[in-house]
C-alpha cells in the first residue's frame, strides 16, 4: 500500500464508522495503483458503499490527485532508437549489412579512380603512376588496369548480391517478428481497448504500418548508408588529391545536409498525418465491408460511397500536402549540387592547364564529383521512405507499449481440479466514463447447479459474463473460484475452465469441423461427431454439401443463425467445461430451433455449474436457482414457482412473456 493510502485509512479507522475498515482499506490500495484516469471514479464507487464524511472524501481525492504519476511524453524517444530497440537480436546480421554495403559503394567508387589512373598513362606514358612502380611498358600497365578493373567489378557484384540478401531477409525477419508480436500483445490487452478503436484501424498497424517499415528496410536503409559512405571517401579522396579546389567542390555539403535534416523535421508531422487518414479510411472499408447486408437492406450503397469519398478525399489531401514538400527536395539539392560542380569544372580545369594539377586527376576530380553530389538528390526518395516508416514505427511500438491492464495471475488451477462454485462478494463495476452497470452486487453460484440472470436489457446480465472471464476487472469487490480471487488465478487456466454460449456467435472462415473443434484443438473426428450429436446438430451437418468438411465462409455466413448456435453448443462441448455459460443462446432462433437447443442443453447442464442468462423465461424456469437484476442490483432469486408467489419483478415479466397480462 502505499503511504497516502496507508495514512487515509488510519484516519478513516480512528475517527469514522467504515461498513468494513479492512476491505476498505484494502479496496484503497487497489485503487492507488490503478490508472490515474480511473480513480476519480473509483473513489466515488468506494464512497458510496462506505459512510464517509464530504470534507474527508475530498481528502482523499485531493492526495490521489497530488500523487498521480506523470505520464510519459508521447514519443519522448525517437521512433528509430524504438526500432533498433526492438531489433536487438539482429544486431550481428544488421552491422554484417551495414558492412557490405559500405565495401560495395568501396568498390563501386573505384572505377572513376582507375579511369584517372589510364588517362594518366595515355598522356604520361613511361611517367605514369604504374611506370613509377617499376612497369615501364605501356601494354603491361593496361593490362595491370584491366586487372584490376575485373577484381573490382566482381568484388563489387558479390557485396552487391551479400547486402540486398541481407537487408532483405532482415526486413523480413522484423516484419515477421514485429507483425507477430504486435498481434499476440493485441490478444492480450483487454475488452476496452478493442471497443475504443476501429478494426480497420488496428488492421492498418498490423498489415499497412508493418509493410511500410519493410519497404525502408528493404531499399532505403542501404541508401543511407551509401550516401554516408560515398561523402566520406569522395571528400576524403578531395582533399588528398586537390585540396586547393576541394572546398569549391565540397561547399555545397552542408547546406544539403541541413536541408535534409531540416526536411526531415518538416515531413514528419505530414506522414504522421497520413498514417493517421490512412487508418481512418481502412477502418471505413472494413466497417462497410462487414455491414454490407445492412447498406443493400436500407439501400445506403451512395450514402455510403460518399462517406468513403470523404474519408479518401482526406487522405489524399494529407498525401497531397506531404508531397507538396517533398517533392521541392530535389530540385533544391539540385541547385545546391550546381554549385559544386561548376566551381570544380572551372578552378579545376584551369589548375590543370596551368600544370598545378595533373590531367588524371582532373579526369578523376570531374567523375567523383557526380558520384558525390548526384546521389545526393534521390536523398528526397529516402528521406520520404524514412518519414514513412518512422510514422508508422510510433504507431507500432505505441501499439506493443500499451500496458497489459488485466493480471495474469499467479495460481494454477487445472481443469480436472476446479469444482466450479462461483461467488460475487460486493462487486461494483462501470465501463469508462459511463455510470456504474453492476452495483454492490453478492451472489452465489453452487457446485453442479443451475442458476439463471433474468432482467431487463441494460441491467447489467451480460457485463456479469465479462467480469468472470475477466474480460474487465471487477473495480471493488471480489469475484472467486473454488474459493480462489479471480485476480489471482491465472488467466488461461481461468478461462479454460469455463465454456462460453453468446446469442452473437462468432465462426471462423474454415470447416465445420474446425469451428467445433475450436479451442480443442487435438480432438479426433469421432469426438468432434459425438459432440455435434449432443448438440443436436449432426443431422444438419450431413445434409451441407460436404458433410463436416464443408466451408461455412467468414463468421459463417452460409449457415443459418439456428445452425451456428448449435455449432456454439457443439464447440461448447467438445471443450467440456467445468463451467457453462449461456449468454441469450436461443435468442434469435425460431421455436423448433429453440426446442432442439433446449434438449441439448438439458443433457449437458447435467451435473455442472451452468449460468444462463435469458430474456425468454420459459428456457430457464427449470433452473434451481434465478437470479433477477434491475439497474445493476440483485432484486429478487428463488426458484421459478418462489418468485411468482413473490409477485414481484420477475412474476411480471412472466406474465408479460406468458401472455396473461
Amino acid at each position: 500500500m502505499s503511504p497516502e493510502s496507508e495514512f487515509l485509512c488510519k484516519i478513516v479507522r480512528a475517527n469514522l464508522k467504515v461498513v468494513n475498515s479492512q476491505k476498505f482499506c484494502l479496496d484503497l490500495s487497489k485503487i492507488s495503483k490503478s490508472e490515474s484516469s480511473l480513480q476519480s471514479f473509483r473513489l466515488k464507487t468506494l464512497f458510496r458503499g462506505n459512510i464517509i464524511h464530504t470534507q474527508l472524501q475530498k481528502a482523499v481525492a485531493t492526495v490521489f490527485k497530488s500523487h498521480r504519476v506523470p505520464r510519459r511524453r508521447k514519443h519522448s524517444v525517437h521512433p528509430l532508437q524504438r526500432l533498433l530497440e526492438y531489433g536487438h537480436q539482429y544486431r550481428k546480421q544488421i552491422w554484417l549489412a551495414t558492412t557490405y554495403s559500405i565495401l560495395n559503394k568501396l568498390f563501386d567508387l573505384a572505377p572513376p579512380g582507375l579511369i584517372g589512373i589510364a588517362v594518366d598513362v595515355v598522356v604520361k606514358q613511361q611517367d605514369s603512376i604504374i611506370a613509377q612502380l617499376g612497369v615501364k611498358d605501356v601494354f603491361q600497365q593496361f593490362l595491370i588496369l584491366s586487372f584490376l578493373t575485373v577484381i573490382v567489378w566482381i568484388l563489387e557484384s558479390i557485396f552487391e548480391y551479400a547486402y540486398a540478401r541481407l537487408w532483405r531477409n532482415l526486413a523480413q525477419n522484423i516484419q515477421h517478428d514485429l507483425r507477430l508480436d504486435a498481434y499476440k500483445h493485441l490478444q492480450d490487452l483487454e475488452l476496452a481497448y478493442f471497443e475504443e478503436r476501429s478494426t480497420g484501424g488496428l488492421m492498418s498497424i498490423l498489415s499497412d504500418d508493418i509493410n511500410q517499415l519493410e519497404r525502408f528496410l528493404d531499399v532505403g536503409a542501404n541508401d543511407i548508408i551509401q550516401v554516408a559512405t560515398t561523402v566520406v571517401i569522395i571528400g576524403g579522396a578531395f582533399f588528398i588529391l586537390a585540396p586547393s579546389v576541394a572546398w569549391m567542390a565540397m561547399s555545397p555539403m552542408p547546406f544539403i545536409l541541413w536541408g535534409s535534416l531540416a526536411y526531415q523535421r518538416l515531413l514528419a508531422p505530414r506522414y504522421a498525418d497520413v498514417r493517421e487518414k490512412v487508418g481512418f479510411l481502412n477502418s471505413r472499408l472494413a466497417n462497410n465491408i462487414s455491414g454490407i447486408t445492412t447498406i443493400k437492406s436500407f439501400t445506403a450503397e451512395s450514402h455510403e460511397a460518399s462517406r468513403l469519398e470523404v474519408d479518401s478525399e482526406a487522405y489524399r489531401q494529407s498525401n497531397g500536402k506531404a508531397i507538396k514538400l517533398s517533392a521541392a527536395f530535389i530540385p533544391l539539392i539540385r541547385m545546391l549540387i550546381l554549385v559544386g560542380f561548376t566551381a570544380l569544372l572551372l578552378y579545376g580545369g584551369m589548375a590543370a592547364v596551368s600544370g598545378e594539377m595533373s590531367v588524371g586527376t582532373y579526369s578523376v576530380l570531374v567523375f567523383l564529383i557526380q558520384r558525390l553530389l548526384w546521389p545526393l538528390t534521390r536523398l528526397g526518395e529516402t528521406f520520404d521512405q524514412y518519414q514513412r516508416a518512422m510514422a508508422s514505427t510510433n504507431r507500432v511500438m505505441d501499439l506493443l507499449d500499451t500496458p497489459i491492464a488485466i493480471h495474469p495471475g499467479n495460481i494454477g488451477l487445472p481443469v480436472d481440479e476446479v469444482r466450479g462454485e462461483v461467488e460475487f462478494k460486493n462487486v461494483y463495476f462501470a465501463y469508462k466514463d459511463r455510470l456504474p452497470v453492476i452495483k454492490n452486487l453478492s451472489l452465489d453460484i453452487p457446485v453442479g447447479k443451475t442458476i439463471a440472470i433474468v432482467g431487463s436489457t441494460g441491467s447489467g446480465k451480460s457485463t456479469l459474463v465479462k467480469l468472470l472471464l475477466r474480460l474487465y476487472e471487477v473495480q471493488t469487490g471480489s469475484i472467486t473460484l473454488d474459493g480462489i480471487d479471480l485476480q489471482n488465478l491465472n488467466l488461461q487456466d481461468l478461462r479454460r475452465c469455463i465454456g462460453l454460449v453468446s446469442q452473437d456467435v462468432f465462426l471462423f472462415h474454415g470447416t465445420v469441423a474446425e469451428n467445433i473443434a475450436y479451442g480443442s484443438f487435438d480432438a479426433t473426428a469421432q469426438e468432434i461427431v459425438m459432440a455435434a450429436k449432443v448438440a443436436e446438430a449432426h443431422e444438419f451437418i450431413m445434409h451441407l454439401p460436404q458433410g463436416y468438411e464443408t466451408i461455412v465462409g467468414e463468421r459463417g455466413q452460409k449457415l443459418s443463425g439456428g445452425q451456428r448456435q448449435r455449432i456454439a453448443i457443439a464447440r461448447a462441448v467438445l471443450k467440456n467445461p467445468p463451467i457453462l455459460i449461456l449468454d441469450e443462446a436461443t435468442s434469435a432462433v425460431d421455436n423448433e430451433t429453440e426446442a432442439a437447443i433446449q434438449r441439448s442443453l438439458e443433457r449437458i447442464t447435467v451435473n455442472r455449474t451452468t449460468i444462463a442468462i435469458a430474456h425468454r423465461l420459459s428456457t430457464i424456469r427449470n433452473a434451481d436457482c434465478i437470479y433477477v437484476m434491475e439497474h445493476g442490483k440483485l432484486v429478487e432469486s428463488g426458484t421459478h414457482e418462489q418468485l411468482l408467489e413473490k409477485n414481484g419483478t420477475y412474476a411480471s415479466l412472466w406474465f408479460v412473456q406468458s401472455g396473461l397480462r
